[in-house]
């Protein structure tokens, strides 16, 4: 395999095509841009199925995707305000409250419609299974498409949870509290500050074990670690069944655009 990158706004034309040969997986984070409590970065979700993804196509092969941020998710009309997700879930029945930096919302179809484009190029570019994680809704609403998306496009696709996932040890366990607050120690540790947090009470948007009592770096690291080697081993039985890319870049009859 060439080289060590596996992101592919980072690969040069050469460095893609020795990748998609010789394994076809894409892997796309289903990012949001969503509040985690004050402790933690907005783009949490996504942060953290990049960094597993990451370490699975180091191990096995593949190209990562760029994180997509906008996922579908709860909506709940009150007075006039659209809120979403934790901004409902978040605070007693009848007072949801916009959260800072939270902009990722978009309808079920219109994610949709989004996956269908993605699967589009992916398909075209040569890749034969995608790979899907992230966001908890947006990761059931594209596990949903699967048996479209391989009618249509001849793809295969796989979210984590189907590759080995264990519950609490998963990637998306709960939302900002031990197990989230642990990867994104583990992966991205200048990016969370406990300090942020209330010293006492129930903090803000925190659903799950307390972070302040149960989440380490060392706890993260053993979760990616237990979860990787089970999808590793899942991954190289898929992996096997595809057969080897021949794409190249031979081309002909360039025309000539300098000036």
């Amino acid at each position: 395999m060439s080289g060590s990158k596996v992101l592919y706004e980072e690969l040069r034309p050469d460095e893609f095509v020795e990748k998609v040969n010789e394994c076809p997986i894409a892997y796309l984070p289903l990012g949001t841009l969503e509040w985690h409590s004050f402790h933690m970065p907005l783009g949490a979700d996504g942060l953290q199925s990049k960094g597993i993804f990451e370490r699975l196509a180091a191990e096995i092969g593949g190209i990562v995707l760029p994180m997509l941020f906008l996922g579908p998710d709860i909506v709940l009309e009150q007075e006039g305000m659209s809120y979403y997700g934790m901004e409902k879930l978040s605070f007693e029945d009848g007072h949801p409250q916009l959260l800072e930096g939270s902009a990722y919302y978009i309808e079920d179809e219109r994610f949709i419609d989004i996956l269908d484009a993605i699967m589009h190029n992916l398909a075209r570019a040569g890749f034969k299974a995608v790979v899907g994680h992230g966001h908890g809704p947006s990761t059931k609403l594209f596990a949903q498409c699967k048996e479209q998306f391989k009618l249509t496009y001849g793809l295969r696709l796989y979210s984590l949870w189907e590759l080995g996932y264990q519950g609490e040890d998963g990637i998306i366990g709960d939302h900002a509290a031990m197990n989230e607050t642990s990867l994104v120690m583990a992966l991205r540790p200048e990016l969370v500050d406990m300090d942020k947090l209330p010293s006492d009470g129930a903090p803000l948007s925190v659903w799950g074990r307390d972070p302040r009592v149960f989440a380490s770096a060392e706890r993260g690291k053993q979760i990616i670690d237990n979860n990787v080697a089970k999808i590793v081993a899942e991954l190289k039985k898929i992996a096997a069944d595809m057969p080897k890319g021949e794409r190249g870049l031979c081309y002909h009859d360039v025309k000539s655009l300098l000036e």
